[in-house]
């Protein structure tokens, strides 16, 4: 299974669709997971024309994004992973600056990550999607994977394709799932 990872498209604000590039990036994906400022049902329509979107809200609601096929936070089964999705991840003595590296330097030693994130998801997870900070990352923190693809409407370059999953060696082998995320990141991979 392929699943397209997009979050903050922040439309109708930044133009009236996102970029161009979500096209060709999200081609041949199963399923879009949309971690966020959605702000406006037009939005999720346009990426529904590629495949089937799951979304969740940003503190945005009432501003557009309180549609009904989207909540809080989200949890989805793909392959044998449970993935939780939310808009802002607040996460104990990180505040929602959940930004690369900042799990590794600030969660508190000896504390469970996953009992954190079941708190959150109301059931473990081993997958992460969320958004909020705009900037893109990849990190495994005890055997649990965060992506947050960042934003492909701000930006001051175009967004790129970055692909996750075994092909790339992030996941294990064993993973059935590929996670493909429209980001933008010094040194993002295009494709």
């Amino acid at each position: 299974m392929k699943i397209g990872l997009i979050s903050d498209t922040h439309i109708p604000s930044m133009g009236a669709e996102p970029p161009s590039q979500v096209v060709r990036a999200f081609e041949g994906v199963d399923l879009i997971l949309h971690a966020g400022h959605v702000e406006i049902a037009s939005c999720i329509e346009w990426l529904e024309r590629i495949a089937p979107v799951t979304a969740t809200t940003s503190w945005l609601v009432g501003t557009g994004e309180a549609l009904p096929r989207v909540n809080t936070v989200k949890v989805v089964e793909a392959e044998n992973h449970t993935i939780g999705i939310c808009h802002e991840l607040i996460l104990k003595s990180l505040g929602d600056d959940v930004i690369p590296g900042a799990i590794w330097r600030a969660f508190p030693p000896g504390e469970s990550l996953p009992d954190a994130l079941q708190g959150i998801f109301g059931k473990p997870v081993d997958i992460v999607v969320f958004g909020y900070t705009h900037e893109a990352m990849v990190e495994t923190h005890q055997g649990v994977l965060f992506v947050n693809p960042g934003s492909p409407s701000l930006v001051l370059s175009p967004p790129c394709r970055r692909v996750h999953g075994v092909e790339q060696g992030i996941a294990p082998s064993s993973w059935r799932l590929t996670l493909t995320a429209i980001c933008y990141r010094a040194g993002c991979m295009t494709g």
